[in-house]
């Protein structure tokens, strides 16, 4: 344990940070561009495959990559498309493809010594790229051919209302009727489900958000709420994401506090559940407000 709430800190690990362009030859590079943080000094790593929101650019999410590599991690993020519809089909069997091609390809894309560990792998996504990693986890549309030891999703959202679901639907409405064969973990934002404008719905809608999420998993399944931030408050900070941000999603004050938020929390339901290294989790769990960057409700765990 790196000390008191340590996990919302930057870790040990120096980190470096590569993009790759994808190919046709999917043995030599990834069938969707990649940006990929990693520990720099030689080891065997646990390995997190992120996927990015609805329209938005797997960059936007740098520092919290960073974060989550910094302590000990690699963290590999496809950018799964440029412009997608109503229905992400092809957002999932992309996902599917960049893990299955993780074998065969990411070590030759990695400083020598720094080896992945598919043994320990974890599906994470925030937005619509949690439900995509749900969806994945699931078996939807598409089947990874490596096994998942941890699902993460960050503000995920399954459509615009209840009966409104992006096609394939993950929500069934139904308690503990998901079964992701992995601890799920699922953060939420207090003001995810504000309105921006009369005409736009909310970017994490009542009745299709982190909430209905949580409820309908199995356990194991851990639930945080940011209680004074937005849906898309854990992205970095240049005017492409303020355009974007302020203007769809209501947000807090300062983006940098929900980002170590995100980061945190990623690595200590990681460290729980890929290294069985459960103080940093048990911390959130039990003195929220003492560790925390931001201050969190809904904090709970759903136990076998």
């Amino acid at each position: 344990m790196a000390g008191l709430g340590g996990v919302f800190l930057l870790g040990k690990h120096k980190v470096g940070t590569k993009e790759i362009e994808a190919a046709n030859s999917v043995l030599v590079s990834p069938p969707k561009p990649l940006l990929i943080a990693y520990p720099c000094e030689e080891g065997r790593y646990p390995t997190m495959v992120f996927l990015h929101g609805f329209l938005l650019q797997n960059h936007f999410y740098e520092k919290v990559l960073y974060h989550v590599a910094s302590h000990g991690f690699i963290v590999v993020a496809p950018q799964l498309y440029k412009i997608a519809g109503p229905d992400c089909t092809e957002e999932i069997r992309s996902a599917a493809a960049t893990v299955d091609w993780l074998p065969a390809g990411l070590q030759a894309k990695l400083p020598k010594g720094v080896q992945p560990d598919f043994t320990r792998l974890a599906l994470a996504g925030h937005s619509r790229g949690g439900k995509v990693a749900f969806a994945l986890s699931l078996g939807l549309e598409a089947k990874a051919r490596l096994t998942f030891s941890a699902l993460l999703a960050i503000d995920p959202v399954d459509g615009t209302a209840p009966g409104s679901q992006v096609d394939p639907p993950v929500l069934t409405y139904v308690p503990d009727s998901l079964d992701p064969k992995a601890p799920v973990l699922v953060v939420g934002t207090g003001l995810g489900t504000e309105k921006k404008d009369l005409v736009l719905p909310a970017c994490a809608p009542e009745g299709v958000n982190h909430e209905e999420f949580f409820r309908d998993c199995m356990a194991p399944a851990f639930h945080a709420v940011a209680k004074n931030y937005g849906h898309m408050d854990m992205l970095d900070d240049n005017e492409l994401v303020e355009g974007v941000a302020r203007c769809l999603c209501e947000s807090g004050n300062d983006r940098e506090p929900m980002r170590r938020f995100v980061g945190g929390i990623m690595v200590a339901f990681s460290k729980a559940y890929l290294l069985k290294e459960n103080d940093d989790l048990k911390q959130i769990l039990e003195m929220p407000d003492k560790v925390s960057p931001v201050v969190l409700t809904n904090v709970e765990l759903k136990e076998n």
